[in-house]
């Protein structure tokens, strides 16, 4: 390979760049990681902090936490801290850092103790890493602290060895989007003496610490977890700088985890486990959960439980998918194929008996049919208590509602043996048991799985009571018999089951199709929607109607958040609320009750993504109870077709308004052409002729002082038609044409037009041709006048040497008058445009005549008379433009003009 193809081929990876260029703006978080509490993190901090104040650096303390020891509180000496806010909790003064005052005072370096810290409850985040993740996203540098046993990850397996539950916890994206960890350590040994010193705690605490968790065996624990953490993010580095810089180097094998979970409570340990492993891995992870596409719609506790999973796999950098399908491990297969995963994770427990013999465990199905793939299994502790069946369990099997699912079973079997008994009186049949598959049949199809068994053991007992021999008693004769019923319960409880299957699953596609058809007319009615205020309530009717909660939207107006549009229109917002819903329009995130921003709020706040960014923001009522998957993707979809529907109406809007900018600026270029020409040129004229006039004085000749005074009195009267035109145009565009309704001779109007125009015109000439007796028409003598001289002006200008002609006639019910020229006449794909305001068509020599604005005046006050005016082209042998003016013959009856 040459070395161009070679240097072509290493190239810096772009996710790599990508993940680069994104921290632009961004602050940089400096984490300083212990093994655990007394190790020296806090001064190491303030230490570091004195050395670069002494440099210049503007560097602030957030808050920092000395625990009472004399050390740390004197190296706060010389450094400026922030107030902290004071909240009122259960009758006590409890003191946070106060992210608000941070933001204003926006510092190059502030320093936030207790990375893992819980805020107070009316705090604006449950906890203090989103505090962090506020000022990094404003610019600011943070340095802060943790201990390894707050790592989400390894929170269960640090209760495991030291026998003491963490309750303050951090995903582990905190310290993998670190862009410096700086490890302090400390051998266990010392760090015990320094326990028993009473440089880490009081001395009866630090007693009881000794006793449980600062033990040589838990704390080299501890040690070696951060030790490994420290080493895993300096290696991630490594990677990214060589991936960045395109630098060839010992690549680690790729690897992806697929990991099953399900709202049970071994699904947390499942997920903790593939986090540490992916960690070990240095490999990204994909988190699925796996529904039937025929199951009932979940129990809001198995919802609320899995989203809890989800978003605990999400806090560990995990990617959440939910699956539909029916054969678990086949989807587990195709989403594995999909994915390119490895290794996939699962839990499983081990069966009991008699389970075990009826049918294998998922893990056992998935190590029998997976191949290529390594499976990880997360067992769960072994109690003697069992824990409680969860909703779904329950709701599986315990009627949902007993008098329905336990009655209809008992009816079934009843009337099934009535009309058995009622057919053996007549006729003695062999399959009389077919009565009792059918009561089976039918507790499955209208009640259940549940019905369909009850309805199999009653139809069991009843024809064996009933019909086998000896009757009226449970014991059977003969063999056969024995067999038979055995078959007969087998095929009732089969069938039984299909059918329980087939209800459900029709009511699962029901179900369905009732979401697809609301969004299809929901996305119909979007379509033929163009205002942004009707897509908005269209929007939040849907929305209302889906999710049978309290709804309302909020768009932007200004630097404010306002409320559009809200179902019922009497939900009101209070402060929380509003915080809420700003964090979601300024962050892009969801936000409010049911995530860890604002959660004090009464709704969960999701923004609407658009191609110019978040165009509104949607709020629910929350009420304590999460959205089911169904609800979750019809929000979803909603959301997407309003935040494209707002933002079509958006760009339809600033399409309105750039047409109307681009025709005014068309206007007014037009209209600046015009006046520079049609105004310059006369005034030139005038001007250079009144110099000469008062330069020559009795000097000049009589002709020539004739002829000047003569071109005077022309160019005025250019400039006053060219005024007239001007206010005439005005006039029509603002609608503030009055057209009178006299009584007009048309004949008398075309003679004054064309005395007019052999003044201003005397070396033309105009042929004229009117009928005699022509009838009168209603409208106004001077607009009609005005609009045929700016006729006669336009055929003068563009008829060349050739005559002009005026005919005026009756026809029918109608006023014709025409005016024709014998010019070049006017292109065909300019007809249509003639009439338009500022429209010119320049002559042979490339010079425009006029302003462009008789015809359209001309147009305008023939519309105003409610008259019509067409333009023909070519007009006479090839040749020439007639324009036609139209006016109706007012009936006179014998009235005034006033009365008609």
């Amino acid at each position: 390979m040459g070395d161009a193809t070679r240097n072509a081929a290493i190239r810096p990876d772009p996710d790599a760049l990508l993940a680069l260029a994104g921290g632009g703006g961004r602050g940089k978080l400096t984490l300083f990681l212990g093994a655990a509490p007394g190790v020296g993190k806090t001064f190491a901090m303030l230490t570091r902090a004195r050395r670069l104040k002494a440099e210049g650096i503007d560097i602030v303390v957030g808050l920092v936490e000395t625990h009472g020891r004399s050390e740390t509180a004197a190296l706060l000496e010389g450094l400026e801290v922030l107030r902290r806010r004071v909240f009122d909790h259960l009758g006590r003064q409890i003191e946070e850092f106060d992210v608000d005052a941070a933001l204003a005072r926006r510092p190059g370096i502030i320093i936030v103790d207790e990375l893992a810290h819980r805020n107070a409850p009316d705090s604006r985040h449950p906890k203090r890493y989103l505090d962090v993740e506020d000022l990094l996203a404003a610019g600011i540098d943070v340095w802060s602290a943790m201990n390894v046993q707050h790592l989400e990850s390894l929170s269960d397996v640090v209760a495991e060895i030291t026998g003491v539950p963490v309750r303050e916890r951090v995903p582990d994206m905190m310290l993998k989007r670190a862009d410096e960890v700086l490890l302090v350590d400390l051998a266990p040994a010392e760090l015990i003496e320094r326990l028993k010193q009473g440089k880490v705690y009081l001395p009866a605490n630090a007693r009881r610490a000794v006793d449980s968790f600062f033990r040589l065996g838990n704390l080299t624990a501890l040690r070696e977890m951060a030790l490994r953490r420290t080493a895993d993010r300096v290696d991630d580095q490594m990677v990214d700088y060589l991936k960045q810089n395109a630098i060839e180097g010992p690549w680690q094998t790729t690897e992806r985890l697929l990991v099953c979970v399900g709202p049970d409570r071994l699904s947390e340990k499942v997920v903790r486990t593939a986090a540490r492993l992916a960690v070990g891995l240095n490999a990204p992870w994909l988190v699925i959960s796996i529904e039937r596409a025929d199951s009932p719609p979940s129990h809001p506790e198995v919802t609320k439980r899995l989203a809890a999973t989800f978003k605990l796999a999400e806090s560990l950098g995990a990617e959440t998918r939910r699956v539909t399908g029916r054969d678990f491990v086949e989807e587990i297969q195709k989403t594995a194929r999909r994915e390119h995963a490895t290794q996939i994770v699962i839990g499983g427990r081990r069966q009991r008996f008699p389970w075990s013999l009826l049918r294998n465990s998922l893990p056992d199905t998935l190590i029998e049919r997976v191949s290529g793939l390594g499976i990880h299994i997360v067992t769960g502790e072994e109690t003697a208590e069992r824990p409680a069946p969860g909703p779904r369990l329950r709701s599986r099997f315990l009627p949902a509602n007993p008098k329905w699912e336990l009655g209809l079973p008992t009816v079934a079997v009843a009337v099934a043996t009535y009309l058995g008994d009622l057919i053996e009186h007549f006729v003695h049949l062999p399959n009389i048991s077919l009565l009792y598959l059918l009561a089976v049949l039918v507790s499955a199809a209208y009640a259940g799985h549940m019905a369909a068994l009850l309805a199999a053991i009653l139809s069991g007992f009843a024809y064996n009571f009933f019909f086998i021999p000896p009757t009226g008693t449970f014991t059977i004769a003969s063999p056969h018999e024995v067999f038979g019923l055995v078959v007969f319960v087998i095929a009732a409880l089969i069938s039984g089951g299909l059918a329980s299957r087939l209800s459900d699953q029709a009511s699962a596609a029901s179900r369905r199709a009732a979401s697809t058809q609301a969004l299809y007319d929901f996305s119909r009615k979007l379509s033929g929607t163009v205002n942004a205020e009707d897509v908005i309530w269209a929007a939040v009717s849907q929305m209302r109607a889906s999710l049978r909660r309290d709804v309302l939207l909020l768009s932007p107006t200004g630097d404010e958040l306002t409320v559009a549009a809200a179902w019922p229109p009497d939900t009101e917002l209070d402060v929380a609320d509003m915080l809420a819903a700003r964090w979601a329009m300024q962050k892009n995130e969801t936000a409010g009750a049911g995530t860890g921003t604002l959660p004090n709020s009464q709704f969960q706040f999701r923004p609407l993504n658009a191609s110019a960014g978040v165009v509104a923001v949607v709020g629910y009522r929350y009420a304590g109870m999460l959205l089911d998957a169904e609800e979750e993707q019809v929000l979803g979809a909603v959301l997407d077709q309003t935040a494209i529907a707002i933002d079509r109406a958006r760009l339809s809007r600033e399409s309105l308004d750039q047409a109307a900018r681009l025709e005014g600026e068309r206007f007014r270029s037009a209209l600046l052409s015009s006046i520079s020409h049609d105004l310059k040129t006369p005034l030139a004229t005038i001007t250079g002729a009144i110099s000469s006039l008062r330069e020559l004085g009795e000097r000049m000749k009589p002709d020539d002082r004739e002829d000047l005074l003569a071109s005077i009195e022309e160019e005025s009267d250019r400039l006053a038609r060219f005024v007239a035109n001007l206010l005439d145009m005005t006039r029509i565009e603002a609608g503030a044409v009055d057209a009178k309704r006299d009584w007009v001779d048309v004949a008398d109007a075309v003679r004054a037009a064309i005395q007019r125009g052999a003044r201003y015109f005397p070396n033309k000439a105009i042929e004229v041709s009117i009928a005699e007796n022509l009838p009168l028409i209603r409208g106004d003598s001077v607009l009609l006048g005005q609009a045929l001289f700016n006729l006669i002006d336009n055929a003068v200008k563009y008829g060349g040497e050739q005559p002009i002609s005026v005919y005026a006639r009756a026809d029918a019910d109608e006023v014709i008058v025409s005016i024709t020229d014998l010019g070049k006449g006017i292109p065909a794909s300019d007809k249509e445009n003639v009439f338009e305001k500022f429209y010119r068509r320049g002559k042979p020599d490339g010079r425009t005549p006029g302003t462009g604005l008789g015809l359209a005046i001309a147009k305008g006050f023939v519309d105003a008379m409610g008259g019509d005016i067409k333009v023909e082209s070519p007009a006479v042998r090839r040749r020439g433009t007639r324009i036609t003016l139209r006016f109706p013959i007012a009936p006179t009856n014998g009235a005034s003009p006033e009365e008609a």
